[in-house]
């Protein structure tokens, strides 16, 4: 089912809202279960209900190929490895048990295409799924590589690129070089005529203060390329190194601020940015959270864990699963300044349970019952207490996980 399709539904003699068929099941809407409705100024808004997976996060290795400056591992200690046969069996065997196939996603905080196999497990994936994505630097995107991905079914391909030019992309990713990633992704372009463009291309760039200018020249390449989409985060900061590249340090007190009811609404229509219009409109505004864009909030009026919303869950390479790419290995970042460690955290493994175990266990139902809720403490910009330097509990009387300190949340770490 397309994302954003409009469909007209009925309501019948009792007020009911009547879905049109197959929208039930495919969003895991059952009797008695429970939705969030929420109110727009645009009318009203369902949620999908967190009652199902939709989408498995699986991280088939912790190796790279590249050293970037951005990388969790310039804060890691764990070891690191490749997923072993038999847990991605299993994962396999829980993929059949699902009442709906979720999509999967090849990516986590390793390089997929390191793994001689890839192709394979890619169409064993689509065997038993529904799209299937895959996330690489592209260094390892070679011509037998590319045809290998194309008749395996993959659905999407992201790479990873951080600059549109070979000194600005070296910078941040060291030990690679631009015109082969370019050359790589163009040759895998050429490739899909056969296949109707499919797997569809995307990058994901990592807006810092060092690359931001090449971003839209970056878009510029698209046309040539075949990107079809691009997929914006901001730098989540693992070292001291990479708080001083940070792009949302006031966009963090707008989102985390309620509009103050002597704050006017400021109704924006589509308009040109340009010379005459630019610096008008960026200083209307500036500083303030109370600004639509033709009708639609340019910030998010609450919390919002995209992972809990869209039904994800996460395998990491030795079979642990977890509920979101934050909390699935255990390392050092920065908030505000100031370093917080953040614990792992795991619902089970999937050496001895099944996802679908694992997913409607108790714990982890409760978890995503108080994420969705979100009456976590405002860690993102108070920073009041020693509580914010973890994730173990906060003063909102939270035990661990605590996410009031998440960054996804917010909307400012994004993932495909």
């Amino acid at each position: 089912m397309s994302p954003n399709k409009e469909r007209w539904i009925d309501v019948d003699g009792r007020g009911r809202l009547v879905l049109p068929m197959g929208v039930a099941d495919h969003y895991g809407i059952k009797p008695d279960t429970r939705i969030l409705l929420q109110e727009t100024s645009r009318g009203l808004y369902l949620q999908r209900p967190i009652t199902q997976p939709t989408k498995v996060y699986v991280e088939l290795t912790s190796r790279c190929n590249l050293n970037c400056r951005t990388c969790i591992r310039n804060a890691w200690k764990e070891p690191q490895g490749d997923m072993s046969i038999a847990v991605w069996e299993r994962i396999i065997e829980s993929l059949k048990e699902m009442p709906t196939r979720p999509d999967v996603f090849f990516g986590g905080f390793g390089e997929p295409l390191l793994l001689t196999d890839i192709a394979w497990k890619v169409a064993q994936a689509k065997s038993v799924a529904g799209k299937v994505e895959l996330i690489t630097n592209g260094i390892l995107l070679t011509d037998a590589c590319s045809r290998e991905l194309i008749d395996a079914g993959l659905d999407i391909l992201w790479v990873s690129i951080d600059g549109a030019t070979p000194d600005n992309y070296a910078d941040v990713r060291l030990g690679a070089t631009l015109p082969q990633v370019f050359e790589n992704i163009n040759r895998f372009a050429n490739m899909r005529h056969r296949t109707n463009l499919i797997p569809e291309i995307g990058v994901s760039f990592v807006a810092m203060r060092r690359n931001i200018a090449d971003l839209p020249a970056l878009v510029k390449m698209s046309y040539k390329l075949g990107i079809s989409r691009f997929m914006v985060t901001n730098v989540l900061p693992y070292t001291e190194e990479m708080c001083r590249e940070m792009l949302y340090i006031r966009s963090m007190e707008l989102l985390d601020s309620t509009p103050s009811p002597w704050s006017p609404r400021i109704d924006l229509p589509y308009i040109d940015l340009n010379d005459a219009s630019q610096e008008p409109i960026l200083e209307t505004i500036r500083n303030r959270n109370n600004v639509h864009l033709n009708g639609v909030p340019m910030v998010q009026d609450r919390e919002r864990c995209p992972f809990i919303e869209y039904g994800s869950i996460v395998v990491g390479w030795e079979g642990n699963v977890s509920p979101c790419l934050g909390l699935m290995h255990g390392y050092d970042t920065f908030l505000n300044g100031q370093r917080r460690k953040i614990r792992q955290c795991v619902y089970g493994s999937i050496q001895n349970q099944s996802l679908l175990s694992i997913w409607e266990a108790k714990e982890y139902a409760a978890f995503r019952k108080r994420v969705q809720e979100f009456d976590f403490s405002p860690c993102t910009w108070c920073g009041g207490c020693d509580m914010v330097n973890n994730n173990e509990e906060d003063c909102s009387g939270n035990m661990f996980p605590t996410c009031g300190g998440c960054l996804w949340a917010l909307g400012v770490i994004r993932c495909p």
